[in-house]
């Protein structure tokens, strides 16, 4: 087979300024990563002084947030690098987002707030990370589109 039957996937498109709707899209993405390595310090700081009532829960649970931290991260830089790779870990992040945001919602307490801002937040990145302009950016190919 020839390189014109099998091209080779791009990783990133460099031509032209990066689209508004994509810089937006690793915005949130940062901001999700940002908050969830927040609360994974916090639960770990509280753990290891002692203050909840399950210290070693709370260890476990700020360590959990802080890896889980790392998807938004890195799928936010590569957002910002225009990596195609980049679109499915921000898309994963948001649908994983969204029971989040729903139990929070469900929720008597000053969580229902939380839960509108991630709910809100999650979906709006949703929107724009499947924009036509994202995903041209990214050197994304949509079905029965020409190279």
């Amino acid at each position: 087979m020839t390189s014109e039957q099998n091209p080779a996937p791009e990783t990133s498109v460099e031509d032209g300024p990066r689209p508004g709707r994509l810089t937006a899209a690793a915005a949130l993405a940062g901001l999700e990563g940002a908050a969830l390595v927040v609360g994974g310090a916090y639960m770990l700081i509280a753990g290891l002084a002692g203050h909840p009532d399950n210290p070693e829960q709370a260890i476990t649970g700020g360590v959990t947030l802080i890896v889980l931290a790392l998807l938004p991260l890195f799928a936010a830089r590569g957002l910002l690098a225009r990596k195609s790779w980049s679109r499915g870990p921000a898309i994963i992040t948001q649908i994983m987002a969204l029971p989040v945001a729903y139990t929070l919602l469900q929720a008597d307490s000053v969580a229902i707030p939380g839960g509108i801002v991630l709910g809100v937040v999650a979906v709006a990145a949703l929107v724009l990370l499947v924009n036509p302009a994202t995903t041209r950016a990214l050197g994304i190919r949509t079905p029965g589109s020409s190279q």
